[in-house]
């Protein structure tokens, strides 16, 4: 009985307060999904859920028009009477009879290339009418998995907080959004979100804004990640095949013709599908594309299909976007994903400017109470109704909210997962108390990463202990942390133990200070260009002890803030003793007729003296980092930084060294650092990094202090992409105590040039070019270049690139290959 009063609860809510509800069939009663429904002349529309239900709320009094259009359907005409409202009107739509003029057929030519070509002559001037406007919109999105393991390398999936059933299947996000947007082409968008939901989570806010849904296929390409080509961009006939499949006239009857895109090259980001071109104005009428993962360089992703569909409007004369779907469909490790998004405009004022500050560099802002609206809210505002396993959705995740953020619930989840046994000496253990928000954790010392090799240590392991407090974070951002790192060092027989202090205070500038302190080894390369991975392989298999170690035994406190929009402030004061290492081992796993290097990095052949004599002293850091026409996103939960891709990323570091044990170690540095991503369109993108800096009064000062360059001895690049780094640079070959100028460029095709060339373009990966140059006083200024093919793996594990690279130093200096393994960062 309880089961049918929810069926009968569900129901009863799908269909209330509408002032209009039905369903949309086609001839058969099959249900038609995504029916473009709008009122005649206006911009007040909805669509058709997934069973073909609707609601729609009719505004003017009197007699008016509903128009029900869906593509391959004929498009038909409703008159209504809204005095009589609300009642029930359900759609029967019959197929449209498309049809192809027999000369079009006869003739030798393409007749889809001719309307093609005219689609894109006339993009300006469909486009124009539409670059500013206001409209209210509507999202929603939904993300579903079927059959997920209950385990995935190991660790517990668990229910996802109550969305999979038995089967590992179920609703694992659902959530809407209502936004009233402004917005001027091409990236101008003022957006305010008046209501948000998200299932099983009453606290919490959609992400599923206006600025995630601009898809606009007047404009040469669309941004999936790839510069998509738009089948109607002004270079797209050398990207697609076309065909004029049919064409048919709509209610006011302006013929459409119906084209199939398919691509020239399989490999190539292009689309596949449908386009539907209005005869005469040669406006989009409608879109029904395809995405494949491939094709944007995501391999998890099978296929996107992208829906839009629009209408004409007689007194404006425009053509307007009423209703946008992005369907997509993505697996691995055998799980299926599928997610689906939905989105209305409506309410459209189109104006030829906007008043000053329109515009600010605050994009969306979700109001205070978004998250707070009631039932009734939702079931009078919503364009779309929920199905019946959305409705489900809601209601089984928000009692399940309910009772799993109970005191009684959490206290009882922790007390099984609290329980210890011995075997978590090894592994690990968390105690947690969920209701009061705090958790003591153990590391464990079997974990990935804690077992690594160095001459100096010998073997070594890390563990630790780790306390969070989490009370008020997730209103005002505010969290605690207390952690020590125990690193014991079996070849020295020694245990090294740092601690760190941390606490946020909001989450609006994230003003956060902390504390350090202890003893550590550290490379003198403070960027620590060999990772402990990398190392340890190289030392036990090849006898190349590249890694440098000095001790440091130190205490610091520091501060982190955003002190204005774009400009982030991090201050640091510490006091270091330096103390010199020397190997302390000769264990190899092969080669062991070969010497170590010593662990001086000036001098690898001496085993009897250091790099520095034991030191201490003070170092005051100030360093910003700004990001010129910076955005945010205000939420009731955090300000959120959104980088203006248009401008260049600068950082200003001053440091300054006092209160030495010996003067000579005293020293000012400067140094500024300019990064930018240059975005070409289909054609690619262009990473830049550069670098400058100068000391001053620092001809005595420790090594460790020097400015040293990232090089690579080890033939193996661990980072996504070369902007930080020399490849056949020694680590310490170059270091420098006065000025320096660094410089490094890379190019990736994002597979433009790949996807031409036969063969490769099987692959599917993507074309990489580097250039890199030092220069510092006294030496030669050093270069390198590199080629290579990044994206590259088996099936959907695409975790290798391969570079080919030359130096050079008066001439050519030397060549080699480098394997990166991106995966390894995971690792340390």
């Amino acid at each position: 009985m309880k089961k049918h009063y929810l069926f009968l609860l569900l129901v009863s809510t799908f269909f209330c307060n509408a002032q209009i509800k039905g369903n949309i069939t086609d001839d058969k009663g099959n249900p038609l999904a995504f029916v473009n429904i709008f009122q005649e002349d206006t911009y007040n529309g909805t669509t058709s859920n997934e069973l073909g239900n609707y609601e729609f709320n009719v505004l003017p009094k009197g007699k008016q028009t509903l128009v029900f259009q869906f593509l391959g359907f004929k498009t038909q005409k409703i008159i209504i009477e809204t005095a009589k409202l609300p009642y029930t009107l359900n759609v029967k739509l019959v197929e449209e009879s498309f049809s192809l003029n027999e000369v079009i057929i006869n003739t030798k030519r393409n007749p889809a290339i001719a309307i093609i070509k005219n689609a894109i002559a006339n993009r300006d001037s469909n486009t124009k009418n539409t670059n500013k406007y206001r409209a209210d919109f509507y999202s929603r999105g939904i993300f579903k998995l079927k059959n997920a393991p209950k385990k995935i390398f190991g660790q517990k999936i668990g229910d996802l907080n109550g969305a999979l059933d038995s089967t590992g299947t179920g609703i694992i996000s659902l959530s809407e959004t209502f936004s009233k947007i402004v917005y001027e082409k091409p990236n101008k968008l003022s957006e305010v979100v008046v209501a948000s939901k998200v299932s099983g989570d009453n606290n919490g806010y959609s992400y599923n804004t206006a600025r995630s849904s601009f898809y606009d296929f007047y404009d040469n390409t669309i941004d999936f990640g790839i510069a998509m080509i738009s089948p109607i961009a002004s270079n797209a006939l050398n990207y697609y095949n076309y065909k004029l499949e049919s064409t048919f006239f709509d209610d006011k009857n302006k013929m459409i013709n119906k084209i199939k895109v398919s691509a020239k090259r399989d490999s190539e980001p292009v689309f596949e599908g449908y386009i539907y071109i209005v005869e005469d104005s040669w406006a989009i009428y409608a879109v029904e594309l395809d995405i494949k993962g491939y094709r944007i360089k995501e391999d998890f992703l099978d296929v996107m299909t992208l829906k839009q569909n629009f209408s004409y409007n007689n007194n404006s004369k425009i053509w307007t976007k009423n209703t946008q779907s992005l369907e997509i469909t993505a697996g691995a490790f055998g799980i299926k994903f599928n997610g689906k998004y939905n989105y209305v405009y409506s309410n459209y004022e189109f104006v030829t400017s906007f008043a000053p500050k329109t515009f600010t560099n605050e994009i969306t802002k979700i109001e205070l109470n978004a998250n707070q609206k009631d039932s009734t809210f939702w079931n009078s505002n919503r364009p779309i109704p929920l199905t019946i396993e959305e409705n489900l959705d809601y209601f089984r995740k928000d009692s399940i909210y309910t009772v799993r953020n109970s005191k009684k619930y959490l206290d009882s989840i922790d007390l099984k997962n609290n329980k210890f046994n011995p075997l978590k000496l090894l592994t690990g253990y968390t105690f947690k108390n969920s209701s009061q928000k705090y958790s003591f954790s153990y590391a464990g010392l079997v974990n990935i990463g804690s077992l690594s090799f160095n001459t100096v240590q010998g073997y070594n392991l890390d563990s630790g202990f780790r306390f969070t407090n989490w009370k008020n974070q997730e209103k005002k951002g505010i969290y605690t942390t207390l952690s020590t790192t125990f690193n014991y060092g079996f070849s020295e027989d020694r245990l090294r133990v740092t601690g760190q202090f941390l606490h946020r205070f909001n989450n609006q500038n994230y003003a956060t200070v902390y504390a350090t302190g202890g003893s550590s080894v550290k490379q003198f390369n403070p960027n620590e260009p060999i990772s402990k991975a990398i190392n340890s392989v190289s030392t036990l298999f090849f006898r190349n002890n590249f890694m440098k170690l000095y001790n440091l035994e130190s205490m610091a406190i520091g501060f982190t803030q955003n002190i204005a929009n774009g400009i982030n402030l991090n201050s640091k004061i510490e006091y270091q003793q330096r103390k010199p290492l020397f190997n302390t081992t000769d264990y190899s796993l092969f080669n062991k007729s070969d010497f170590y290097t010593s662990n001086n990095p000036l001098d690898p052949t001496n085993y009897s003296s250091s790099a520095f004599e034991q030191h201490h002293l003070t170092k005051l850091n100030l360093s910003f980092k700004i990001n010129f026409g910076n955005k945010y996103s205000s939420r009731p939960d955090g300000k959120f930084n959104i980088r203006n891709e248009k401008y260049p990323t600068l950082y200003v570091a001053y440091e300054k060294a006092i209160g030495a044990s010996d003067k000579k170690y005293e020293y000012d540095y400067f140094n500024l650092r300019a990064t930018y991503d240059l975005k070409l369109g289909n054609k690619g993108a262009l990473g830049i990094n550069m670098k400058a800096g100068a000391f001053i009064n620092a001809q005595n000062i420790a090594f460790m202090d020097y400015k040293h360059f990232n090089g690579n001895q080890t033939s193996v690049g661990q980072d996504e992409r070369y902007l930080n780094i020399f490849n056949l640079l020694p680590y310490y070959s170059s270091s420098t105590n006065n000025r320096f100028a660094e410089a490094h460029a890379e190019y990736n095709d994002k597979g433009y040039i790949m996807n031409k060339i036969p063969l490769l373009n099987k692959l599917k990966a993507t074309l990489n070019i580097g250039a890199h140059a030092l220069s510092i006083p006294d030496k030669k200024p050093y270069s390198e270049m590199n080629i290579g093919l990044d994206n590259i793996g088996i099936g959907k594990f695409k975790m290798f690139r391969i570079d080919y690279v030359r130096s050079y130093q008066s001439g050519f200096k030397g060549d080699g290959v480098v394997f990166g393994l991106k995966f390894l960062n995971i690792i340390d």
